[in-house]
């Protein structure tokens, strides 16, 4: 996803400098050309040579070192970086930048550069809570710095609180964020759901169905790396939200019917790819499950149509996507649900391919418009929703 991009990593005196080797040979996986710069207190934690090794660019640490072919190395790296990272940012480190004083390479070339900054602090927690470190937290905000804030944890002193370096994962994601994709969708609110319902028949048990998440999960990802602003209401599934997305998790479908119904005037866009549970037991109480002959039988009731309200309901300039998980007569049956619940858009596959569908990495979708049918290849489940967002911009 970083192919062709320049990060500049910064790398302070702090203990936890040895995170940063992991999230360089992260970045290094993405394809990213990674140039770091280390202050010499860093160099107490972890060596240069852990950096080189990783990146097969020389770590710059002096100032003046004239180890290097010539070139005014503060500037050189200031123009060429795409992204400037310090993780992790000691307080003495967000000192200097907030005041513009320039005392080693780092802050020299940070100063230089007119590329997005990103810092990730880590400290003592006391030193975190610090109402000096706060005021220059929010003049680095109003420089247009992005800050990742620390988490709390056990500290290397062996405090318990906030304070602790973010984690390499979270810290990747917002490099993505800014870098990954071209933020075509910046200033749209994307309202998508994801995952299946759960219908509870007594305290033990419940009716759901096989989704796994992972196409909502996907969409939400992408748009968000697109620059859109997102939030997913999500059924019980085992996959972690993409960073910045403003997850709902909910239960049943009347927990998702709400959820959806009370945002969506909000949204730009609404896309239902949840699959929600067709039918939930008629009442909850103890006599709800009765027993026959050894066999359960159970008074059913039709799940709302969360989909079906949302045509019904769209507001003007609002765009409305449904998917269709169909088993025969894909292209008739998807249409059909198109008209139906006044959609825009449905993507409809097939369940009955063993590389679509629940569960599995790939998908393959055909797009189903009141004008155009179109059939995307199949791909993973991230480039089947980034498809699909390229095409809803065209709507």
């Amino acid at each position: 996803m970083l192919t062709g991009k320049t990060i500049v990593l910064g790398v302070t005196g702090g203990i936890a400098a040895y995170k940063s080797a992991n999230l360089t040979s992260m970045l290094i996986k993405l394809h990213a050309d990674v140039h770091v710069i280390m202050t010499q207190n860093a160099t107490k934690f972890i060596t240069p040579m852990t950096f080189e090794t990783l990146t097969n660019n020389k770590c710059i640490v002096d100032t003046f070192d004239r180890n290097f072919s010539f070139d005014v190395k503060h500037v050189s790296l200031a123009k060429r970086g795409d992204l400037f990272v310090v993780a992790p940012c000691t307080a003495n480190v967000i000192g200097k930048l907030a005041h513009g004083i320039c005392d080693d390479m780092l802050t020299t070339t940070m100063l230089a550069t007119r590329a997005p900054k990103l810092i990730a602090p880590a400290m003592n927690t006391g030193m975190w809570e610090n109402p000096i470190l706060q005021d220059n937290l929010l003049k680095l905000k109003g420089y247009g710095y992005h800050i990742i804030d620390p988490i709390v944890g056990r500290l290397a002193c062996g405090d318990t609180g906030t304070g602790k370096m973010n984690s390499e994962e979270i810290i990747v994601e917002h490099i993505l964020t800014f870098m990954a994709k071209e933020h075509d969708l910046k200033g749209k609110r994307f309202l998508i759901t994801a995952g299946p319902t759960q219908e509870a028949i007594d305290p033990v048990r419940y009716i759901t169905n096989h989704s796994s998440g992972k196409m909502g999960y996907a969409i939400a990802k992408m748009a968000r790396l697109r620059g859109a602003e997102v939030t997913l209401v999500s059924g019980p599934v085992n996959i972690k939200s993409f960073e910045g997305v403003d997850l709902v998790p909910v239960k049943s479908a009347a927990d998702m019917f709400d959820a959806v119904t009370s945002r969506s005037a909000e949204a730009d866009v609404v896309i239902m790819c949840s699959a929600v549970a067709d039918y939930t037991p008629a009442e909850y109480s103890d006599q709800k499950v009765k027993k026959h002959d050894g066999e359960m039988a159970i008074q059913l009731k039709r799940t709302q149509d969360i989909l079906g309200w949302l045509g019904e309901h769209k507001k003007a300039g609002q765009t409305l996507v449904g998917f269709s998980m169909e088993t025969e007569n894909l292209i008739e049956n998807s249409r059909a649900k198109l008209d139906k619940k006044h959609a825009d858009m449905i993507c409809a596959n097939s369940i009955t391919d063993g590389n679509t569908g629940f569960a599995v990495d790939t998908n393959k979708v055909t797009i189903i418009t009141s004008d155009a049918v179109t059939e995307l290849p199949l791909c993973s489940k991230e480039e089947t929703a980034d498809l699909i967002l390229s095409h809803i911009l065209t709507l």
